[in-house]
């Protein structure tokens, strides 16, 4: 707890201001001025001596059991989610207490119900929520809870700072990864565009024994076991284990998009936050899948980057999200080649390595030889996000005759940006260029697609 400092209420001020305009008032009906003088001298020492004994006794009380507060925060925050916050003042001592809470958040917080003014009861606690929503990644430093308590005849407020202050974590949306792991349980994926397929007799990985039923394959039936079972058993397969999942994340200046505003859509949608929010959820699925997850960034100066290496288990996307939740999209130009090369230092194993980038036609130069480089060794799955705003552009009414124009140049821009991705990814059927909020489903079904065909 710091030191009080003590603010005059409104009260005093008021009667300080009202004795200042009687005095004038006195003066103008031509009440002698050393009479005014007196008086008003002798109202304003008394005044005085009030409000020092009033701050005195007050002090004097507060500190013999000043209130206790107690803050529940979470373990970490979700980005965009509102979060529902509790401070409790536990009040021991005999004394009631007017008090008015402030808590210092984060400037990255937006925030509803503070502040807030109570009447703390003696030998009580009173509970206080609001409610506070993280607007950015990373880590969010709490400060401490700012109290104002009035005196016991209301001539100050006082200032006291209770409390420690606090950093806490601010992670990518899970809702993406709940609402997935939800619908595969009740096998209903297809309501957010993930394709699924039948399981039994896939893959190349043998799983187990199992009896035969109508529809199996009779090339899969395991004809030793059926003679010693004495009825038809079938062997049945999964897709390969054990494989690699490696992204590599820009972080240079064209992730810095961010088109909230344009498309009335929250700012916490960035193209940066949307790909974390698709490699979080991919990861997922391909942990669940037995695979092994590792992610690199480029595209930032050396000291910032970061590496995670592939690995697999319940506890790695954990991992992998602590490692990569504060990072933030810089000003710098992304270096595609050099971010190859790196990986390819790396990465001896083969693995699906998935770019994840905000593509423009002139980046073609530096992206194409990047990709080859990357295809000789390792299977390449090139992940762009699209500007929103272009589509609303494109399918805007023409309303003016200015319309037609702003029209045209976004069809023309498109038209530019298709024709340039084609020629550097070529002929491959796995890459996408998608708009950010379509990006965790398509990156799904590309994953899905490589397993059920084998291609890693």
């Amino acid at each position: 707890m710091r030191a009080a400092i003590p603010i005059p209420a409104r009260a005093p001020v008021l009667a300080l201001a009202g004795l200042g305009v009687v005095a004038t008032v006195a003066l103008l009906l031509g009440v002698p001025v050393d009479y005014v003088a007196v008086v008003a001298g002798v109202l304003l020492a008394l005044g005085f001596v009030l409000a020092g004994a009033d701050f005195w006794q007050s002090l004097r009380l507060w500190r013999a059991a000043p209130l206790r507060i107690e803050r529940n925060l979470p373990g970490a925050f979700s980005l965009g989610v509102p979060t529902v916050l509790t401070l409790t003042l536990v009040n021991e001592g005999a004394q009631a207490w007017r008090v008015s809470v402030f808590d210092e958040l984060d400037t990255h917080f937006a925030f509803e119900g503070l502040p807030q003014e109570h009447v703390v009861p003696a030998l009580s606690r009173v509970a206080i929520r609001y409610t506070a929503t993280a607007t950015q990644r990373g880590v969010a430093q709490f400060g401490a809870t700012q109290l104002r308590w009035r005196t016991r005849l209301g001539c100050f407020e006082v200032r006291q700072t209770l409390g420690e202050p606090r950093r806490l974590r601010v992670y990518p949306n899970f809702a993406a990864l709940a609402r997935y792991a939800w619908l595969s349980g009740d096998r209903r994926l297809a309501q957010i565009g993930i394709k699924t397929y039948a399981q039994r007799g896939l893959g190349t990985d043998f799983r187990q024994l199992a009896d035969y039923k109508t529809g199996d394959s009779l090339r899969h039936i395991d004809w030793k076991a059926t003679q010693r079972q004495r009825r038809p058993i079938v062997r049945e397969f999964q897709d390969d284990r054990d494989q690699c999942v490696l992204f590599l994340l820009d972080c240079g200046r064209r992730m810095r998009a961010d088109e909230g505003a344009l498309v009335q859509q929250q700012a916490n949608n960035s193209h940066f936050d949307e790909a974390l929010n698709a490699l979080m959820l991919l990861s997922y699925v391909a942990l669940k899948e037995g695979d092994e997850v590792g992610a690199m960034t480029f595209g930032c100066p050396p000291e910032e980057r970061r590496d995670f290496a592939p690995r697999k288990g319940s506890a790695t996307l954990n991992a992998l999200m602590n490692r990569l939740h504060d990072i933030q999209p810089g000003a710098t130009h992304s270096d595609y080649l050099l971010a190859a090369q790196e990986l390819l230092r790396v990465q001896k194993r083969r693995a699906l390595v998935i770019v994840l980038t905000n593509f423009r036609d002139e980046d073609a130069a530096e992206l194409r030889p990047a990709i080859k480089l990357l295809r000789r060794k390792h299977l390449v799955l090139v992940a762009s996000l699209r500007e929103r705003v272009l589509g609303h552009i494109a399918s805007q009414p023409l309303v003016h005759a200015r319309d037609a124009v702003d029209v045209a140049a976004a069809h023309l821009f498109e038209q530019s940006r298709r024709d340039a991705f084609a020629r550097v990814v070529g002929n491959d059927p796995l890459s996408v260029d998608v708009e950010p909020a379509d990006l965790a489903v398509a990156l799904v079904n590309r994953y899905h697609a490589v397993k059920r065909a084998g291609l890693l």
